[in-house]
This record gives structure tokens, sequence and C-alpha cells, in this order.
């Protein structure tokens, strides 16, 4: 078997790990958080935090494109003048929960990307999240961590491959847009 072959058989049995009750309940919640002209905020670190920003902009845009309103969506990785002022200033563990904290109001949306599960800032921005009434949603790999249990949909695809773990996140990512795309309440008629 090739390198690829091999590859891509383990990411194609990660996603029969992929919990299909809890996905449902997460499309479902960013449809209602959209039908209600919720924002929803999404952040990760490294990889993570790319896939972040790629599926923020899919939310806004590609949701919308010849086909209405997208949903007010925010990467909380995408400002890195905010994001290296409060790790420098504040702490690395808040980048994420002090944005959250001045920018989300009760109903919004929290979605976290995380192998680990463990990242400080990731748990601390689901333990404000909860604070502040923003329902959260976490993407996990590996064990899934403290985030497993933090988070109010948690959807755990314990393979023990961070490359892996990642490209579930961006297959979740398309596979909501998609989903999201047939069912936009902002359609143009």
């Amino acid at each position: 078997m090739t390198f690829f072959g091999n590859y891509s058989g383990r990411l194609a049995q990660a996603f029969q790990l992929v919990p299909h009750k809890n996905l449902d309940l997460f499309f479902d919640k960013v449809l209602a958080v959209w039908k209600k002209n919720g924002h929803v905020f999404i952040c990760g670190n490294g990889g993570s935090a790319a896939n972040a920003m790629h599926i923020a902009n899919d939310l806004f845009y590609g949701i919308a494109k010849g086909n209405g309103k997208g949903i007010r969506v925010h990467a909380l990785t995408s400002n890195q003048p905010v994001m290296t002022c409060l790790a420098n200033d504040v702490s690395y563990e808040e980048v994420f929960s002090a944005q959250l904290d001045l920018l989300a109001n009760p109903g919004d949306m929290l979605i976290v990307l995380s192998g680990s599960g463990n990242s400080p800032n990731i748990l601390s921005v689901l333990r404000k999240a909860k604070e502040m009434k923003v329902s959260s949603v976490a993407i996990l790999g590996f064990s899934g961590g403290a985030a497993l249990e933090m988070a109010d949909i948690p959807i755990h695809v314990p393979v023990h491959d961070m490359q892996i773990s990642e490209d579930i996140q961006m297959i979740i990512g398309h596979t909501l847009m998609q989903w999201l795309c047939e069912r936009n309440p902002n359609k143009k008629k």
C-alpha cells in the first residue's frame, strides 16, 4: 500500500467514529443562531487556528454566495494585533476568552477546534462561554481532553494523529457549509 493509501485509509476509519447525533445537534444549533441573527465565534491553535479562519470564511461568504446573507461569524484567531497584545499584556491563556467577553452576547455560539482538548486558552474560552450563556461546540481529537466535558456539544473523534484530527475539522466545516446552504433562511427570492 502507498503512503497516501495508508493515510486516506486511516482518515476513512476516523470518519466511522464521528458522533452523528452530536453532529446533528451542532448543525441545528448553528442554523438556530443564524435564524436569530446571532453571532458565531470560532477558535483554535496552530493548524486549528487556520481551520477556524477557513470555516469562518465559509460561514460568512460561502453560504451566502448567490443565496443572500451569510452568518455573523468571527474567527477569534484572525486579528493578530489583538492576539499578540492580549498574549503580551494579559496572557496567552486569555487570547480567546478576552475577545469573547467583549464581543459575544447570550445566545451566541462558540466553536472550538482542538486536537488535544487541553490547551489552556481553549479551556479558558469554554469557561467564559458558559459564564456568558454562549453555547459551545468542541471538535476534538485524541482523548478529547478537559474540553470534552466542558463543551455543550462535544464532537469527539478519538484519533491520535493531529493531521487527521485537523482534516476532520475541515471536512465537518465543509459539510456544515453545504448543509446550511440548503437551509439558508435569507435566500433571495
